[in-house]
């Protein structure tokens, strides 16, 4: 079977190395935090908790942020509610609408996943050198934005 061409012989292609990284970070997260009490937080809870932010969100907003559909948004927004992490507040400025926001529980989440993400930060940058780790996030940083210029 014939390679395709163009693709890197030297290494993963760039999807394969970047599904893998977010594995492997969210595994690292999740792994932790169930000891410090966050075990009933499942992997899909953190494509909600990562785009929510400390003055909630509209679900709308969640999901394009997120890129799920509405409907499991919805859902795992529901999930994270019932679990005590977030709750549906009206918006003060659209009456109509709801806001997303964590809870007491939801927000202490939020801080002390910073503070792993930070660790796991400085882990991986210990491994591979903290200036070329930093170097590399730049990178993706630059390149996200050059790819969606209007996310900025």
């Amino acid at each position: 079977m014939e390679r395709s061409r163009g693709l890197p012989t030297d290494r993963p292609a760039v999807g394969q190395l970047l599904v893998r990284l977010l594995h492997e970070f969210r595994r690292e997260l999740s792994e932790p935090m169930a000891e410090r009490g966050y075990g009933d937080i499942r992997p899909p809870h953190l494509q909600i908790f990562g785009n929510i932010g400390w003055d909630g969100r509209r679900l709308t907003e969640i999901a394009a942020l997120a890129e799920l559909s509405l409907s499991a948004t919805s859902e795992l927004i529901n999930d994270l509610a019932e679990l005590g992490y977030v709750e549906r507040v009206p918006d003060t400025r659209d009456r109509r609408a709801k806001l997303v926001v964590p809870t007491a529980r939801g927000r202490q989440a939020l801080q002390d996943a910073a503070v792993r993400v930070a660790e796991i930060e400085h882990h991986w940058g210990s491994l591979v050198g903290h200036d070329r780790f930093d170097d590399a996030c730049h990178l993706l940083s630059s390149l996200l934005d050059e790819l969606s210029p209007e996310d900025r």
